[in-house]
């Protein structure tokens, strides 16, 4: 087997989807331990399990935390350190749709869940990954003290058509994005690379109900390669850019959508 990454990768949003994906990615990339964080500890467990099975020398400790409290993010980031000691990946990966809703019609308190979740919750994370990487000894010109993987959204660079009325994902995403640029930029010296993934649709549990009705039908007439996203295609990338092979990726952007941004 390969060894693509190697440490202690901390990952939120682990239970399910492209969180869960990335973690099974990690643990056949080489990684010797998972923090896998997430609201559902049951869905944590199922994750855990299946990792241990396939792959019973990683060690795999899952904490209940969410994300959009500093609180909680930062006493999972303790729990990873005090259990492993290091932090050597960070994959902020724990997100929400939404309700699908125009700004005339939004709730303060639907647009302030979204952007709790989605935009606070990762520069939450991202700090205290940040306050951790920079105690760390860099582990080489390649290596670092660390890096980060922030998951935002082919939304994140483009509005979405008509029919997805979704301005408090879409501004969360864009921000994702925002936030990796700044830290990137602030801390690059530090040995610490931030890098965003930009997803385009892909059959998670999110989407699955709507792709298996055809009512998606349309959005991947739109799209280059004709389909959604398989979950692994997306975790793969993450996994290519929590590793040496991105190196010298600093801030960047990876669109992974299939060609539908084109």
């Amino acid at each position: 087997m390969a060894c693509y990454v190697s440490g202690i990768a901390f990952i939120t949003g682990g239970g399910s989807g492209i969180g869960r994906s990335t973690a099974l990615a990690f643990a056949k990339g080489g990684i010797q331990g998972l923090a896998l964080v997430d609201v559902n500890l049951q869905l944590l467990e199922h994750t855990r399990d299946e990792i241990r099975s396939q792959y019973p020398l990683i060690d795999v400790e899952i904490l209940d935390a969410n994300v959009a409290d500093e609180a909680s993010v930062d006493a999972a980031v303790r729990k990873t350190v005090e259990r492993f000691g290091h932090i050597e990946i960070g994959v902020n990966c724990a997100g929400i749709s939404g309700t699908p809703t125009p700004t005339h019609e939004m709730p303060l308190q639907e647009w302030q869940k979204v952007i709790g979740i989605n935009q606070t919750g990762v520069w939450l994370c991202q700090r205290a990954l940040v306050r951790q990487m920079l105690t760390q000894e860099s582990q080489g010109l390649r290596a670092g003290r660390g890096v980060i993987v922030n998951v935002s959204s082919m939304f994140g660079i483009g509005g979405p058509p008509g029919p997805f009325s979704i301005p408090h994902y879409t501004a969360a995403k864009h921000a994702v994005i925002g936030v990796t640029k700044m830290d990137a930029k602030a801390y690059a010296r530090e040995g610490i690379r931030v890098n965003a993934i930009c997803p385009g649709f892909v059959d998670t549990p999110i989407l699955s109900a709507q792709i298996q009705s055809g009512s998606m039908d349309s959005q991947f007439q739109m799209t280059p390669v004709g389909r959604p996203a398989q979950v692994e295609e997306i975790s793969d990338a993450v996994l290519f850019l929590a590793s040496p092979m991105s190196s010298y990726m600093c801030g960047a952007t990876l669109v992974v959508d299939g060609g539908y941004t084109v």
